[in-house]
């Protein structure tokens, strides 16, 4: 299974965004998240969505901003991001999760933060200007 995330840019504060994240393979047993990672900052996971596509999670920075979405049929998840900031600066990536966003869930904090992920994508650069 590959991943390649692509539809990053620069945007102003409170514009939008949408990523995709193209997947090479068989995704139907994946949930897919998506990750980002600012320079000097640890990874963080920004949403997840499960392999049928009913359950989505988001980080608490992500709620009520950002929107994940998959289409099987064409091999692809979508992270729509609206009312951007400057501190969603970062390189995003997808990945394949196994563990069917197990660790965007509550109570996921005794997992390691890749529990479940079996591969990674390649990320893209989102720049927010201020």
């Amino acid at each position: 299974v590959q991943l390649q995330a692509s539809g990053g840019g620069l945007v102003q504060a409170g514009g939008s965004l949408r990523l995709s994240c193209v997947v090479s393979g068989s995704m139907d047993m994946y949930g897919i998240g998506w990750f980002r990672q600012a320079s000097g900052k640890e990874r963080e996971g920004v949403s997840c969505i499960s392999s049928s596509g009913e359950t989505t999670h988001y980080a608490e920075s992500a709620k009520g901003r950002f929107t994940i979405s998959r289409d099987n049929a064409k091999k692809s998840v979508y992270l729509q991001m609206n009312s951007l900031k400057p501190e969603d600066t970062a390189v995003y990536s997808c990945a394949a999760d196994r563990a069917e966003c197990m660790i965007f869930r509550p109570g996921a904090d005794r997992f390691p933060k890749d529990y479940g992920i079996e591969f990674w994508g390649k990320g893209t650069l989102v720049t927010v200007s201020s």
